[in-house]
């Protein structure tokens, strides 16, 4: 089974990394994890500033803050996990990974704003939901 987890780093991703060590008993078979993390793009004139070098660099350092803890407690308990970085839309980064890498269900936190706050401030969670065709499981 490939499972995508989506990570930001928030205390919504600890609660779900936490749920996932415990609830293990769910998924049957060989697991294949793959965390993911999506940083926004930065805006136009910022890039042409500072270079396409400080940009990826920039990337990569914001990414290993998210990918690096949630290894280092996957490890811990034993789970061989994969990284992955993007850059664009977090929702719609995550549902297109989804569905083109294959996988059988994407995990993530939620913040569990609930329907006028994600109708007001918007959410990736329901973004990933509305554009996914994988299963998703929310842990809030």
């Amino acid at each position: 089974m490939k499972i995508l987890l989506a990570v930001d780093g928030s205390s919504f991703t600890k609660k779900m990394l936490a749920y996932l060590t415990t609830h293990l008993d769910m998924f049957s078979g060989d697991i294949e994890f793959t965390a993911l993390t999506v940083q926004g793009t930065l805006p136009p004139r910022a890039r042409a500033a500072v270079g396409k070098d400080v940009v990826d660099s920039y990337y990569a350092e914001e990414a290993a803050k998210v990918l690096e803890p949630v290894t280092k407690f996957l490890t811990r308990h034993n789970l061989k996990v994969k990284t992955l970085s993007k850059v664009g839309n977090a929702g719609d980064t995550i549902a297109k990974t989804a569905q083109s890498g294959g996988y059988d269900m994407v995990i993530m936190g939620s913040r569990g704003h609930g329907a006028l706050g994600s109708l007001v401030m918007g959410s990736v969670a329901t973004r990933v939901l509305a554009n996914c065709e994988t299963p998703v499981l929310l842990v809030r």
